[in-house]
């Protein structure tokens, strides 16, 4: 048997077990929101954080935390790049405290990702092109959000962008954490190109960096400055990108480096 044969038949059988750890995650999860009246929210959260962290496991792949603080206890609007597939399980993996996730809608047609993003308190987002409803759909999530103080993570990209660059921003996180007061935290993804599946499926066993970057304060920002203030915050990921690129290996050994287990 060649070469790519046993590539796509360890693939297969990667995605097939991930797949049946879902399902059992979501099977589990059913009888527990309805014994707790589905609150429980940060119940549901830790469950899906360890059932991210067991696929992330199955798939060989080490998850690298570099933070010199820990995340912010207040209201926090959480952003990052978004470059691979791996990112859909390694947000739930780093565990961040009282957040909800904003993901596309597309995501729900999978019965059981659909029932565990759904019982994490999760907003599906609605596409670009249907403007109108968009803006209801974040001021209705920013009326949520005000009222909770939960934090939040959305994707300034919208989507996977696998081009090896840092594509444009969308000014949805950025709406929201001006409205609401909020600090952004960044949240820089390295994943080394021999490993980085893209927008497919075939990851390879190695090590994933997540640089958790120094909060960035909002309080003085105004809607009329949204623009400047988005690009101003991309351009910080250019230069991270840039910089991380640079360099082939990054060491785990760092003092501040925490390994997701």
């Amino acid at each position: 048997m060649n070469t790519p044969s046993l590539s796509k038949i360890r693939v297969i059988t990667l995605i097939i077990a991930s797949g049946l750890l879902i399902c059992m995650a979501a099977l589990a999860l059913v009888p527990i929101a309805m014994i707790t009246l589905f609150r429980a929210r940060q119940l549901y959260n830790r469950v899906a954080t360890k059932s991210a962290r067991a696929i992330l496991w199955i798939w060989g792949i080490r998850l690298v935390i570099h933070m010199e603080h820990p995340f912010p206890a207040g209201q926090t609007i959480f952003i990052s790049n978004h470059s691979s597939t791996l990112d859909s399980f390694v947000l739930p993996a780093l565990g961040l405290p009282n957040t909800r996730f904003f993901l596309t809608g597309a995501l729900r047609k999978w019965v059981p990702f659909g029932i565990i993003t759904y019982l994490m308190g999760t907003f599906f987002t609605v596409p670009q092109n249907r403007r109108a409803e968009r803006v209801r759909f974040f001021q209705r999530s920013e009326r949520i959000l005000r009222r909770t103080r939960e934090s939040a993570y959305l994707s300034p990209e919208g989507g996977r962008i696998a081009t090896g660059e840092i594509g444009h921003f969308n000014k949805g996180a950025f709406h929201l954490a001006t409205s609401l007061k909020a600090p952004i935290v960044p949240l820089y993804f390295q994943i080394p190109p021999e490993i980085d599946p893209g927008r497919g499926f075939n990851a390879k066993p190695g090590t994933m960096h997540v640089y958790v970057k120094p909060p960035i304060d909002t309080r003085n920002w105004k809607i009329e400055e949204l623009e400047q203030n988005k690009e101003h915050v991309r351009e910080m990921f250019v230069r991270w990108h840039r910089e991380n690129r640079e360099i082939h290996y990054v060491s785990t050994q760092s003092p501040n480096a925490i390994v997701a287990h």
